[in-house]
């Protein structure tokens, strides 16, 4: 996406905490939109996207160390909410001319913590409530004009506030289950302090995007790589609604899928939405390249090559085609290192994006890009397809 949905998101900036992503697949989970940025963003990316609130991340520096990620400091002047959870409570609090020491032993685990002030960030949660906790450095002087919301059994402050509550922060990680009020504490931040509005919706992304897909393709054709797997089902259909028989879906058989499982992804696009959609055996050629190769990664680059070399040859006898679309999902896109500028640790190359040739004859589409996999099954959905789709599960994660 551009810019955020009615420009009503959360911006969350990573600080590189293990947490990130469920940070923003709870947010999510409200229908508010998130979007995850390097700590790097300046502020007029930032601007240009106009959020309705920011988040700031936990993670493993010291505002004091050397390793501290590059962050631009103007952002904190910006006029919107700001949400420190852990790393980001001690880079609130230093911004504000707070003191941050290390605790030496630190809080780690499972922490009762006890309410101050149960107004704004902390309404409605109980005096005394179990959260959890993950930091070695703590608040040793609080900011002038902030105050204490709550401090943990072992006298640590555990959360804070300015004087109008548009900066908050926790000293422990609301978006975790183990916190048993993250929910309601997170839910504050975003309706009652960021005044977010729960339109981040299925209906509405089918709708921005089928706009935006016009808009980039016109009348030229665009091949659709269905695998049998959830995402690229969900692509052919969103393809088929937003521009009809222009979108070419083609079904590549590769030899490792369950027995009769192509046949059925195809009667259930082809006779349940009307899309066009084609079925090729490529088994022979995918499964001689397989041959004797045991490395998982290499096996995903091999898939991901085959499928594209593949597409390309298929195309040829299917007239002039500019685009092929793909299942490309946000967690892929991270995990392989390419999330958001941001040059990421690779976990894993995901095909759809590690295994692709740097020269091809298409221009990509990605139209769930942006997405988590439970979003794109209530997109699917949305769109009609059945639930046997929908909740289907490939042996070979092609989707």
């Amino acid at each position: 996406m551009g810019n955020l949905l009615n420009k009503n998101g959360v911006i969350i900036l990573d600080f590189g905490s293990q947490y990130t992503q469920l940070i923003a697949r709870r947010i999510r989970e409200e229908n508010v939109y998130s979007e995850i940025l390097p700590p790097e963003t300046r502020l007029d990316k930032i601007v240009s996207k106009k959020p309705a609130a920011i988040i700031l991340s936990g993670g493993p520096s010291s505002v004091y160390g050397n390793d501290a990620p590059e962050f631009d400091a103007l952002i904190l002047n910006l006029n919107v909410p700001i949400l420190g959870i852990c790393y980001g409570l001690h880079l609130l609090a230093h911004h504000a001319n707070g003191i941050i020491k290390s605790s030496g032993d630190g809080e780690y685990g499972f922490a009762k913590v006890t309410t101050q002030n149960n107004q704004g960030l902390l309404n409605n949660i109980q005096p005394e409530s179990e959260v959890w906790m993950s930091h070695g450095d703590k608040i040793e002087k609080l900011p002038k004009d902030w105050q204490v919301l709550a401090t943990s059994s072992n006298g640590v402050i555990a959360a804070i506030a300015n004087e109008d509550q548009t900066r908050v922060a926790t000293q422990f990680h609301p978006e975790v289950s183990h916190t048993k009020e993250g929910k309601v504490i997170l839910n504050n931040f975003l309706f009652k302090i960021a005044k977010c509005s729960p339109d981040w919706t299925a209906g509405n992304f089918i709708n921005e995007q089928i706009s935006l897909i016009k808009e980039k393709v016109g009348d030229k054709k665009v091949l659709v790589g269905v695998s049998g797997g959830v995402d690229s089902t969900v692509v052919a259909a969103l393809l088929h609604k937003a521009i009809g028989p222009n979108a070419i879906a083609v079904l590549i058989d590769h030899g490792l899928l369950r027995k009769n499982e192509a046949k059925d992804c195809v009667n259930a696009l082809q006779n349940g939405l009307g899309v066009n959609i084609n079925s090729f055996d490529e088994s022979e050629s995918f499964l001689s390249k397989l041959l004797g190769i045991t490395n998982p990664e290499q096996k995903r680059k091999i898939i991901g090559n085959e499928f594209i070399f593949s597409f390309e040859r298929i195309a040829k006898s299917l007239g002039e085609i500019d685009f092929l679309a793909q299942g490309t999902l946000y967690p892929d896109i991270v995990e392989s290192g390419f999330s958001k500028g941001k040059k990421a640790q690779v976990i894993k190359s995901h095909h759809n994006v590690g295994g692709l040739p740097e020269e091809m004859d298409f221009k990509l589409l990605e139209p769930l890009k942006e997405l988590f996999k439970d979003e794109v099954r209530k997109v699917g959905i949305e769109l009609g397809l059945p639930a046997s789709l929908i909740q289907h599960h490939s042996f070979q994660h092609c989707g």
